[in-house]
């Protein structure tokens, strides 16, 4: 079975035309043609775009002159009064200082002491679970948040603090339509862009949240009775080059970041993973037999016997890259594929389009996790994926996530069987890649034959039944 994807519109349209049609759906609005382009020039009366597909062009602004190429001012657009001043926002010297305080955070080991805080929400998640039809975004979305908290603060998605932030950012989610849309449209201000004002307030509500978090964890490091976890290691890092720290509220603004890329994100690559396993039974089952063993004796050392796993949620990944654009702006003008570019204009990576490109995917549109294992993707992997980024940008969370949605699969599969229920889901980019009308399944114990099994052996007993 194809997994499901966007209505891909080949028909020209008007500006004006298109330009509601990426209000309403910025990857429905893109034609069939992308899929194939190694680049795409997009013109209006305020600005130039180029979509840019060719590994050597999109290479030369994520990694090799990065800093030509910085993040648009434009990009947190929306969301710059939840995230401040936070990595997700910044450039320059005020990003390499950010970096080199966080990226210590999630080195070497940090991931392994991160491995029961992991475990004990996906545990917890699968203990919530209850048989029937599930709309699962929702219950992945409290998952990884659930995971965040643990992490970051020790704290489970109960703590009274936890779940008010939480509440706070599903409140947030709802004015917020499209996270792009200021980035990639460079538009007049009296283009409107979505609900401004309700916007502000449940990010003022999320912060202020937040900072009495941060806060209460600057005076129990400063007590020496805080937890050793990813909060305050990032709060004890010293800058090697200034010697300084992050302050509470600049915590504040990285906090910020990293439950909106934390959360939202493995949200939504999770959420659709387990769609995939549940239309693709063979699949599943293979991921079961593995859950199964991983879940009798969890532990960081035994990720390793999860290979198939980690390929489904690699699959996943690629099919449904979590954010499907990213976008900075030319500060030189440019020569490329016979066209020039100005200073000014937004160029816009696609993990959506590259990682579906027919150029570099044989199948691009099927779900194969055995891909994985095959030479010829190598290539493709070095040549269109990066669900996580690349160069100096590439997300320092990207090993941590990839922990977490297989160990979050692994405790699901290990008990419950997985089949679709009402229409295939259709992908939408919001704050990150979602199904517009939710993604509904339906569970039942690992131990009980799937819908589809059962008949399909009814089928084998009573071939000639009415």
């Amino acid at each position: 079975m194809t997994p499901p994807k966007p209505v891909r519109r080949a028909a020209r349209v008007s500006f004006w035309r298109h330009l509601k049609l990426f209000r309403e759906d910025i990857l429905s609005s893109q034609p069939e043609r992308l899929f194939g382009a190694k680049m795409a020039e997009f013109r209006t009366p305020f600005f130039r775009s180029f979509l840019v597909n060719e590994p050597a062009l999109w290479r030369t602004v994520l990694t090799e002159r990065p800093e030509d190429f910085p993040k648009s001012d434009r990009v947190g657009e929306g969301l710059r009064p939840l995230l401040g001043r936070s990595i997700f926002v910044t450039n320059g010297q005020e990003w390499a200082r950010q970096r080199r305080i966080i990226d210590p955070a999630f080195a070497g080991g940090r991931l392994k002491e991160s491995f029961a805080p992991i475990l004990a929400a996906a545990e917890r998640a699968a203990d919530g679970l209850s048989l029937g039809v599930q709309e699962i975004e929702e219950i992945t979305a409290r998952a990884a948040a659930d995971v965040i908290f643990r992490a970051l603060f020790s704290v489970p998605i109960e703590d009274k603090a936890a779940r008010a932030v939480f509440e706070a950012f599903r409140a947030y989610q709802r004015t917020q339509p499209i996270l792009n849309l200021g980035a990639a449209l460079t538009l007049p201000a009296w283009v409107p862009r979505g609900h401004r004002r309700s916007a502000k307030a449940a990010a003022a509500e999320i912060r202020s949240l937040i900072s009495s978090m941060c806060r209460a964890r600057q005076a129990a490091i400063a007590a020496g009775t805080a937890p050793d976890d990813l909060a305050t290691k990032i709060m004890t890092t010293v800058d090697p080059e200034t010697g300084a720290r992050f302050t509470a509220d600049e915590m504040a603004d990285q906090v910020a970041i990293f439950f909106l890329a934390g959360h939202e994100t493995s949200a939504s690559v999770l959420a659709w993973a387990l769609y995939l396993l549940a239309t693709h039974e063979d699949a599943q089952d293979r991921v079961a037999g593995e859950a199964a063993r991983f879940m009798a004796a969890p532990s960081f050392a035994s990720l390793s016997d999860l290979p198939f796993t980690r390929d489904v949620f690699r699959e996943a990944l690629r099919l449904y890259p979590p954010v499907p654009m990213m976008v900075r702006s030319a500060t030189k003008v440019e020569h490329w594929r016979k066209r020039d570019v100005p200073v000014g204009s937004q160029i816009v990576i696609s993990p959506w389009h590259l990682q579906r490109h027919t150029d570099q995917w044989a199948d691009p549109d099927s779900f194969r996790p055995e891909r994985w294992a095959e030479a010829a993707t190598k290539e493709s992997q070095r040549n269109a994926y990066m669900p996580f980024s690349a160069g100096p940008r590439i997300c320092p969370g990207a090993g941590f996530a990839l922990a977490e949605g297989v160990v979050m699969l692994a405790a699901i599969l290990a008990r419950f069987t997985l089949s679709p229920h009402g229409p295939a889901p259709r992908p939408v980019a919001h704050l990150t890649l979602r199904s517009a009308e939710g993604i509904y399944l339906a569970l039942s114990h690992r131990n009980a034959a799937s819908p589809a099994r059962r008949a399909s052996e009814a089928c084998l007993i009573a071939p000639d039944a009415p």
